[in-house]
């Protein structure tokens, strides 16, 4: 009995990365029971952050050891986008250094206990569906953890989703790139993102892929996004933009009031702050 209990140790030590989180249910599809893994809770094997969930100890809990799991061992589709995606791939001199949420887009019910767990990030989660439907990537599409150490990033995932690397073993996290993130970010504007945010992101957004921008211009199904996306991209005139084919994007009919007493940008039938003047 004791060579079996330390069999399953050493199994739990290969299924279960340390640092990362994993449901009640995950562990008892493993044969993990009820009454093993309160041994193994309080032998300090295991440790709760929450109700139902487990986590092999490992310094502090971060949100990037919730996503990762989430992608992974938990197998629900989600990835890191708008602000956030921005910020973790270059854009922080624009945006906020200190992350006080973090923009996951997910196909699905964020599962209910995320919120309860002690992160100091809050967890701001979006359909994805809503504003570009299609493309998901699947869990296969994704590396093993074990086999991470020493790698580098991936290539593009469909959908405009890349695999950059994080922590010690460089585990696969998944996030929007920053063609995707913009119009994500869009998307929230003018409820949790502002005008002048979103005008100095694009400022900085110069080396877009065309082809990658393009094909997402198409496929948002915001009317609204894609009329902020080209107000604030013909007030920097980037290179790429040259090189969009704007009739082969549906930017719809009818004017849309995004800010009150603003002012009427006829290009694009949207009101706009006053301040937003041709650059």
């Amino acid at each position: 009995m004791a060579i079996q209990k330390l069999n399953k140790l050493n199994q739990l030590e290969r299924d279960l990365p340390e640092g990362l989180v994993v449901t009640a249910a995950w562990l008892e599809k493993r044969g993990y029971s009820r009454s093993l893994r309160s041994q193994y809770v309080a032998s300090g094997w295991l440790e709760k952050p929450t109700r139902g969930v487990f986590r092999r100890p490992r310094g502090a809990l971060h949100w990037e050891h919730l996503v990762i799991s989430l992608q992974t061992l938990l197998e629900f589709p989600a990835s890191i986008g708008g602000r956030t995606a921005l910020d973790l791939q270059g854009y922080a001199h624009y945006l906020p250094h200190d992350l006080q949420e973090i923009n996951l887009y997910g196909d699905g019910k964020l599962p209910s206990w995320v919120p309860n767990l002690p992160l100091k990030e809050r967890i701001n989660f979006h359909n994805r569906a809503r504003l570009l439907p299609g493309d998901k990537y699947s869990i296969s599409s994704l590396p093993p953890l074990a086999e991470s150490d020493g790698a580098k990033d991936e290539a593009f995932l469909p959908g405009a989703l890349r695999i950059s690397r994080w922590g010690q073993w460089n585990w696969p996290l998944v996030q929007s790139s920053p063609e995707r993130a913009i119009l994500e970010m869009l998307d929230d504007l003018p409820g949790e993102v502002s005008f002048h945010l979103a005008d100095v992101t694009m400022e900085g957004l110069v080396n877009l892929s065309p082809r990658r921008m393009q094909r997402l211009l198409e496929d948002t199904k915001s009317i609204k996004v894609k009329r902020l996306f080209f107000f604030f991209a013909d007030r920097h005139k980037h290179r790429w933009l040259e090189r969009i084919e704007r009739k082969s994007i549906d930017l719809g009919s009818g004017k849309r009031m995004l800010v009150k007493g603003g002012r009427y940008d006829p290009n694009y039938q949207i009101t706009v702050p006053k301040d937003f003047d041709a650059l």
